[in-house]
């Protein structure tokens, strides 16, 4: 299984050209079975959804469902969606080369930003399987929670998208680093590069193993793609021989 992750320099709040930018990185870097995009990829972290968000069956969501049939993989990010009742949601996409959509709503709302004030949050825990991976979708704050991220030996791979600053880039890489090794999983951290009307970002995307070390980075302040494959039966191996997801208190998110 070889995931790409795609670090971007966000143009705020234009979604063409994040589009034709996101296009551009995927074509020249083909083979790839995931390629993973930053949170709200589209537009940068704006907090006016009622000038971005999506519908459904916007835009964006028909440009991954064209670019997974032609790339014959999964892309999966984070966009402004307009919710059934009107209301907002911060939602993680996952969509395949036969055109499923797999989609994850942000549970941990940034309410330092607002983000609280103007989108709804999710509630539900989402894990989907892709040619043998099983991967739980996360976006950007949920990193901070590590009880809903808590690995019930029902995921392999875990997403986090985001737009997170420089100035608590220390927090991200710890975090990052504490999720692969209490939950036992490869976790793909994709952060943006760049600049917005309140902060700047300089990265720090990057693929962890199960043992918690850094086995791919995209180097800070550059738009770069990089790739990293994980090994299943290494995995399966690791947790076979060191079996702490067996061993951990009985308890489940109420």
């Amino acid at each position: 299984m070889k995931i790409a992750l795609i670090q971007m320099n966000l143009a705020w709040c234009n979604t063409e050209d994040n589009l034709r930018q996101a296009e551009e990185m995927i074509r020249r870097q083909p083979g790839s079975d995931v390629y993973v995009l930053p949170e709200m990829f589209t537009t940068g972290f704006c907090m006016e959804p009622h000038r971005i968000a999506e519908p459904t069956e916007g835009p964006t969501l028909a440009w991954m469902r064209c670019m997974a049939r032609e790339m014959d993989a999964a892309i999966t990010g984070s966009v402004a969606a307009v919710a059934p009742d009107g209301g907002y949601k911060n939602r993680m996409y996952f969509v395949t080369p036969d055109g499923k959509v797999t989609h994850y709503d942000k549970r941990h709302l940034f309410s330092y930003s607002g983000e609280d004030k103007h989108y709804e949050a999710g509630s539900d825990r989402v894990i989907v399987s892709f040619r043998g991976v099983r991967f739980f979708l996360q976006v950007c704050y949920d990193l901070r929670f590590p009880v809903f991220g808590r690995n019930l030996d029902d995921y392999d791979v875990a997403i986090y998208v985001a737009n997170w600053p420089n100035k608590r880039r220390m927090a991200w890489d710890v975090l990052l680093r504490a999720r692969a090794i209490e939950n036992q999983a490869v976790v793909i951290g994709v952060n943006r590069v760049g600049n917005d009307p309140l902060c700047e970002y300089d990265g720090g995307t990057a693929a962890i193993d199960f043992f918690g070390n850094v086995a791919a980075a995209c180097a800070d302040h550059t738009e770069q793609l990089v790739t990293y494959e994980v090994k299943m039966d290494e995995l399966r191996h690791y947790r076979d021989k060191f079996p702490s997801l067996a061993d951990s208190d009985d308890f489940r998110l109420g």
